[in-house]
């Protein structure tokens, strides 16, 4: 399973540790990721997600999954989020 946000990318970044005495050996600093099941509105259902915790408050921040896949772009998203994005365009084009 790759360390890498379903919804933003954000994935592992690279640094150093560095002692007191100066030394610097490579570390790898990991995105804090949760698994989490976010509902969506327009499909009646809850979606399972790997996502980081700055997605989820952003999730929340734009006013739910739909929200926010409908901005998304979707380079930034896994084929697993992109699926679940056309399904809910798909629900909503349909409902208007």
């Amino acid at each position: 399973m790759s360390r890498v946000c379903e919804l933003t990318g954000k994935g592992p970044m690279v640094g150093n540790n560095v002692s007191h005495a100066n030394n610097k050996t490579k570390r790898r600093f990991m995105p804090n990721l949760n698994d989490v099941t976010l509902q969506s509105e327009a499909l009646g259902r809850g979606i399972k997600l790997r996502i980081s915790a700055s997605a989820l408050r952003s999730v929340d921040h734009r006013g739910g999954l739909d929200k926010f896949l409908a901005k998304a772009k979707d380079a930034e998203l896994s084929e697993r989020a992109l699926k679940v994005k056309k399904e809910i365009m798909k629900a909503a084009t349909a409902a208007a």
